[in-house]
Parts: C-alpha cells; structure tokens; sequence
C-alpha cells in the first residue's frame, strides 16, 4: 500500500491529470492503464481521503489488501476541498471520502459521484503543546492576543467547523496561520510554533504523547460529517465498492470507533 502526495492549491486539468499520471507511473506494479502490472495480476484500487482519515485509512488498506491477494489500494490524503477539485479537474480515482457533505457536494454536483453514505462523525478539540505554556483551559482563552492560535483555513472542512464552534460561543479569534489541512495545523502545535490550534479529536489522539485535547461545549454544534463514495467511471469498480464495504462494516466501524470517530 502506498499513499500519494497531494498538490494544494487549484491547478488546471492538464498539470492535475499529468501530476498524478507520472506519480501513478513510478509506483510499482503500476501499468500503463492504472489498474494492474506488467504482469496483469495486480489490481489496485485508488482512494482519496481526508487527512484526518490517514491513520484508520492507512490501517484499512492493509486490511484490504490482506483480504484481497495482489491488490494495491493508494491512499491519497489531503484537503477534501482541494481533493474534491482534483476529482472535478479529472483526476483519477476510484473512491472519495471526505471530511464533510459540503465538499462531497462539489463531486456529486459535477455528477463525479452519486448516493454518498455516511460512515462518520468527527468532532473538535483545542489542541496544546503537551506542556501548555500557554495555560489554555478553555474556548474563550484563544482570544486572547497573546496566545497564537492556527486554525484550518475557511474553506476546508475542519476551518468551517471552527468558524462555526467559534460563532457559537461568540468569540473573535485571530490566527497566527491558516492551514490547509488538519494534519497540518496540528504540526504547528506539535513543533511549539503556536499556544494552541482547534482539530478534530482524532487528530489529537493520533498525535499521542506530543498533544494535549481539551474539549469545549460547542464542538459538539460544529460536528462533521464524513460521506463516502464510488466515483462514476471509477476504473476499479469492483474493487471500490468492496472497498466502501469494508469502511462502512462491523470491522471499518471498529477500526473508526477506536480512532476517536463516531459512527452511525
């Protein structure tokens, strides 16, 4: 299993499709079509995911991989919005899963995707350096000026959720830094470079020893939702639909659950 870089930012069809061409192109057992080896007895399956979804992504794929002899599921993780534009733009792929119906939205408008199914819920925590030099206790504390503060940008997922658990409890909160994924505004805690980021819970129990989650009453007015689906024209079909079935079954809820997620 391999996971595939992401390029943030919009770009044209031609440099999105070429971009993920040669990256495809220089993975082993990687054909010419996409789909098996020079051998032809490798199938793959190709996913994009949120960020937020590496971990128990990253932890299905080997379990699918292991259910399914010769198979190769790529993870390709990163922003949904930005992942969402890639699909529309013509990126290949055979699965989207995201991190809220918004960005799914962008997909299924362009008739890329249909039926979504929802397979989980995530929600936030103000995250601190493990020794919180900061004395961060609570939602209100970020507006303070004096403690630097990343948020995910407005756009993806996680900054939309922010703005609204921040709308909800009525506080102005100006960042040090505007990320473009989780993952990212999470590193900025994790490296001392701010006093505290809002991230979904996930991330922070992912993160281990390095972080420290506080939760707030509002996160739970800000939850997202996470739907996923087989991309229209999707290369591996049978392998996506299989692959969908194994997220959203008793095994995938499992491996959700233990993350941090919510599941329906």
């Amino acid at each position: 299993m391999r996971s595939l870089p992401v390029v943030f930012g919009r770009a044209p069809r031609w440099a999105i499709i070429l971009t993920v061409a040669l990256t495809l192109a220089g993975l082993p057992g990687c054909g010419p079509g996409g789909s098996a080896s020079a051998g032809g007895g490798s199938k793959e399956v190709m996913v994009f995911a949120a960020a937020s979804l590496t971990e128990t992504f990253t932890t299905l794929g080997t379990k699918f991989e292991a259910a399914h002899p010769g198979t190769t599921v790529r993870l390709n993780f990163g922003s949904s919005a930005t992942l969402a534009q890639q699909i529309v733009q013509g990126a290949p792929a055979d699965v989207f899963a995201s991190a809220s119906p918004a960005t799914m939205k962008t997909v299924t408008d362009a008739s890329l995707a249909s039926a979504p199914t929802t397979f989980a819920r995530n929600t936030l925590q103000i995250a601190v350096p493990a020794g919180n030099p900061a004395k961060v206790d609570e939602l209100k504390d970020l507006a303070d000026p004096q403690v630097k503060v990343a948020l995910c940008a407005e756009q993806v997922p996680c900054g939309a959720a922010a703005v609204k658990a921040l709308g909800a409890a009525g506080l102005a909160v100006t960042p040090v830094t505007l990320e473009q994924d989780v993952k990212a505004t999470l590193t900025k805690v994790e490296l001392g470079e701010v006093d505290a980021a809002l991230v979904y819970r996930t991330d922070v129990i992912a993160a281990g020893d390095d972080v420290r989650g506080i939760a707030f009453p509002e996160a739970g007015q800000a939850a997202n939702d996470y739907p996923i689906a087989v991309l229209v024209g999707a290369p591996a079909g049978d392998l996506a639909r299989q692959f969908v079935d194994l997220v959203v079954s008793r095994q995938g809820r499992d491996t959700l659950t233990a993350a941090g997620f919510e599941v329906p």
